[in-house]
């Protein structure tokens, strides 16, 4: 498999819409708890820039996955500490294809200047785990009971990476 990385466009949105679909009917690991539409992923892509960048991982012209940066919290003291987001195709997970996406982010994430990357993990879900401290990030707290999905609650974890 030759998977190659590159920067989202708008015309990825259907396949990344329907990688995202799956995980909402089936996981917790998104908080989502309905399925998105075209239009209102279209309207999440726009927050998307050379700041706070967006990637398809992309085989023979099939996305496999996709991962992107985003605010960590809105207020200007925020600024330099990011949250990372990684969604892999169900039939594409256990080859790589994280790892690939992750490394770009964090290559990214230094070239923008910015000092932190967080990630939200539910549950500590266990391949989630891995892949973030394959990369160095360290469990720095957590929150119980965060969401409500599947009849349940699920803790949401942080995991930081500290770029500096």
């Amino acid at each position: 498999m030759k998977v190659r990385i590159r920067n989202a466009k708008i015309s990825d949105l259907s396949e990344m819409l329907m990688i995202y679909n799956e995980v909402v009917r089936t996981s917790p690991v998104t908080f989502d708890l309905d399925e998105q539409t075209l239009e209102e992923r279209e309207e999440w892509y726009r927050q998307f820039n050379e700041k706070y960048p967006i990637f398809v991982a992309e085989n023979d012209g099939e996305i496999l996955g996709y991962a992107c940066l985003t605010k960590f919290r809105p207020k200007p003291a925020y600024d330099r500490t990011v949250e990372d987001s990684v969604y892999i195709k169900k039939k594409a997970r256990g080859n790589g294809v994280g790892s690939m996406l992750l490394t770009k982010l964090i290559r990214e994430a230094r070239q923008q200047g910015h000092h932190s990357i967080i990630a939200v993990i539910a549950n500590d879900e266990p391949s989630s785990v891995k892949l973030h401290e394959k990369y160095g990030f360290v469990k720095t707290g957590y929150i119980r009971e965060a969401g409500y999905k599947f009849g349940r609650w699920h803790d949401i974890h942080f995991y930081q990476l500290n770029l500096d």
